[in-house]
């Protein structure tokens, strides 16, 4: 799964409009019609305020599912294990080499 976020809006941006949300949601027939006119107020899409809002419900527990903190920590290691087998990679071909290279020495008369 690709994460398209981009960083147009600041975190206090993103908890405001789902507190506005929250607050007002009751006004509206549908929590998507709420959606949809708080986000052209601050100038996203109803599809963005949706996941932020149930980011906020899983980070709360309200909502199942892996929060900020979580989704953090598993980027933060799956970058480590591509730099892992990055480097394994490297050294791997690396050992190809000079084994190669030892076998050729060996065998020159």
């Amino acid at each position: 799964m690709t994460n398209r976020t981009s960083n147009k809006f600041s975190p206090e941006v993103r908890e405001r409009a789902v507190r506005l949300l929250l607050e007002h949601k009751g006004e509206y027939p549908s929590e998507w019609a709420a959606m949809t006119s708080i986000a052209a107020k601050i100038g996203c899409t109803g599809e963005t305020l949706r996941h932020w809002v149930r980011q906020a419900e899983r980070d709360q527990g309200l909502r199942a599912g892996p929060t900020s903190e979580d989704r953090e920590r598993i980027k933060a290691l799956e970058r480590e294990v591509r730099e892992l087998r990055q480097a394994n990679e490297i050294l791997r071909k690396a050992s190809a080499y000079f084994a190669q290279a030892e076998l050729d020495r060996r065998f020159k008369p």
